[in-house]
């Protein structure tokens, strides 16, 4: 075994390693790269994304003070620095530009100078600078296109990942070249073909028994037909034949070479390849609102965050030793808690919790409405219900959960089932009729409300959009009585097998999973109803009060299904939890029903590792992550098994 001896620095042994070891990689030069940014849209859709969600941040500078406490830095050089590493250049700027040279060619540069005594880095394009001489472990220097060499330590090298050496990254865009080449020529080809008056290629056939033609004759005739099909200024017209000619297409139409899913397609695999959710990009095809809700939450958590975490290391690794002072605890951070906070209602929720009492004056809340000030609204308003030292939050005068109707199953589970606990059949039928029965209540409500006995018809849509917060609430509750139970009837059925003690497992542990599923199927049911009410709307007309009947109708039929999916759901759910904490590993994938999606019947079988995917996308039978098509009226399950 070979050993590399070093005295402060490393070396290459070479050992073992012959000059044909391995070809040489030859990838796209960096103006390729560089042309296939300026030329595809789809490239700088996704990296103009992520270089603008990055720069929007700002990067904030902080000393470690201890384990839990830290202080920011306004006037450190490394803040300065960001806040202006060149004259006139921005922060916002910088990083855009930082972010998006990774992003075209998986390299940034940026060379160091001394400007009236302070550090500046100038941003360099890959295109103009590269590594040279050297090893696969570090370059001799870095040259540039106007000649001038700059020492390693002159230059910050921000690069992404290579298998055959720690010197330079492969661009993301390396991987696409193909499929972008496909995609251009496409482009090439819809651009000839409207070039040609939108006229797709064709023969024109001539009667064998039709008259001769002279050269003067076919000279006039072909420059007629160069008038209507390349660009002769009659594209669009009609081109009258003669003695009997007939044109024959050849080739596809539009609909058939399938231009738009083409496009479509290829933003998907440019997303996927920068690790990008589609909707975030603006492909919807599967979007819905919670889950680009969900995808916006993550953003600056998945998708982003190990961009800035990258980004923030290598400031502190390559920029950092260059500054003057102690900065062994010192470090830089993106600002990203503006972007996680919840919404402004969700704010002061927390705000008003956290403070036990209003925590904003009336002339406050007018001037964030561009109201004028008005007399005593500069004073805090305590409810009489709210005293100090007493209640925690003016929400805790709600009704006492003793004299509300008792919660079923919401007592902790340690261990043993519950008694009263149901299979999943009678579970998943209890919440199909406790939600049918709702439903009906509901609409009848609406019908009441709309008078559909007599009368024009009204704006329905503002009276169904009046009670709707009040409808989410009470879906909320009835989903999560039930989806309790039915989430411990699917944990159950994996205990009994492998865990009959329940060591490690609780049932209070899938509550705020289980209440977060709930609100997702409350704000989806109240959907299909807001748009089957929408659908009467916009027909109008005297039959306004069948069609609204109608609506109440199909939206009782949505909430069988609704009851279907959310059962499936939470009983693979209860399942998953108890596995994870059973210790099991693998989980295998069992098609049911009776008329299986082809997807589902096509994994029968299939076994992953626990935290993977199915290769339908699927955690679990009825993922709500998953696309909508693979979920509705699933009756799979899931079997476990330990590895080994």
């Amino acid at each position: 075994m070979a050993f590399v001896v070093s005295s402060g620095q490393l070396a290459v042994t070479g050992a073992g390693v012959t000059p044909g070891y391995a070809a040489m990689t030859l990838p796209a030069m960096p103006w390729e790269y560089e042309t296939i940014w300026r030329t595809q849209p789809q490239v700088r859709t996704v990296i103009g994304f992520l270089a603008r969600n990055i720069a929007q941040l700002g990067i904030h500078t902080f000393r470690r003070v201890s384990d839990t406490d830290r202080e920011r830095l306004t006037d450190h050089p490394l803040a300065k620095l960001l806040a202006s590493p060149m004259p006139g250049m921005t922060t916002y700027r910088f990083v855009e530009r930082m972010v998006s040279d990774i992003g075209v060619y998986d390299h940034w540069y940026g060379i160091k100078l001394k400007l009236d005594g302070q550090l500046r880095i100038l941003p360099v394009p890959p295109s103009l600078i590269r590594p040279h001489g050297g090893n696969w472990i570090a370059p001799k220097y870095y040259e540039t296109a106007g000649g001038r060499d700059f020492a390693v330590d002159e230059v910050v090298h921000i690069h992404g990942y290579s298998p055959d050496n720690l010197t330079v990254g492969s661009s993301p865009i390396e991987s696409l070249r193909d499929l972008l080449l496909e995609s251009s020529e496409a482009a090439r080809q819809r651009s000839q073909m409207w070039k040609g008056g939108a006229r797709l290629t064709g023969v024109l056939q001539r009667p064998m028994d039709a008259p001769d033609w002279g050269a003067t004759e076919k000279t006039r005739f072909r420059e007629m037909w160069r008038t209507f099909s390349q660009g002769g200024g009659a594209e669009g017209g009609t081109p009258i034949l003669e003695d009997g000619m007939t044109y024959v297409p050849v080739g596809f139409n539009p609909e058939q070479a399938q231009y738009i899913e083409a496009r479509k397609l290829t933003r998907e695999e440019v997303s996927a390849a920068y690790f990008i959710p589609p909707p975030l990009i603006g492909i919807l095809d599967h979007a819905t609102y919670s889950n680009i809700k969900e995808q916006h939450a993550h953003l600056y958590q998945d998708t982003l965050g190990p961009w800035m975490v990258m980004l923030q290391q290598e400031i502190v690794a390559q920029i950092l030793p260059d500054l003057p002072g102690d900065n062994s605890d010192v470090y830089c951070e993106f600002n990203i808690d503006a972007k996680l906070r919840g919404s402004f209602e969700e704010q002061a929720v927390a705000a008003s919790t956290a403070t036990g009492r209003p925590w904003m004056t009336v002339n406050e809340t007018r001037a964030r409405n561009n109201l004028p000030a008005i007399d005593g609204g500069d004073s805090l308003i305590t409810p009489m219900n709210v005293t100090e030292g007493g209640l925690a939050s003016p929400r805790d005068t709600a009704p006492d959960p003793a004299a509300l109707p008792k919660a079923r199953g919401l007592a902790l589970v340690k261990s043993g089932r519950p008694a009263d606990l149901g299979t999943a059949g009678t579970e998943g039928d209890a919440l199909a009729t406790s939600l049918e029965k709702w439903t009906k209540r509901a609409a009848d409500k609406l019908l009441a409300a709309a008078g559909v006995k007599a009368g024009d018809m009204p704006d329905l849509l503002a009276l169904w959009a009046a009670g709707s917060k009040d409808r989410i609430a009470q879906l909320e509750a009835l989903l999560a009585d039930h989806g309790y139970r039915i989430a411990q009837v699917g944990a159950w059925e994996v205990l009994n097998a492998w865990n009959p003690e329940a060591e490690n497992w609780s049932a209070d542990v899938m509550l705020a999973w289980i209440l977060a599923a709930a609100h997702t199927h409350a704000e989806q049911h109240e959907e299909a109803g807001r748009k089957a009410v929408a659908a009467v709307q916009e027909r109008g007309g005297d039959g306004w009060r069948e069609g609204l009947q109608g609506a109440a109708s199909s939206w009782g039929s949505a909430a069988v299904l609704r009851a279907a999916t959310a059962s499936t759901e939470l009983r693979s759910f209860g399942g998953h939890d108890a596995a994870s904490a059973s210790g099991l590993t693998k989980k295998i994938w069992r098609t049911g029903g009776r008329n299986p999606r082809p997807s589902h019947k096509a994994q029968d079988g299939q076994t992953v590792s626990l935290d993977d995917v199915f290769s339908n996308g699927l955690r679990w039978p009825g993922d709500g992550q998953g696309k909508t098509d693979e979920l509705v009226n699933c009756n799979c399950t899931l079997d476990y098994a330990k590895e080994g």
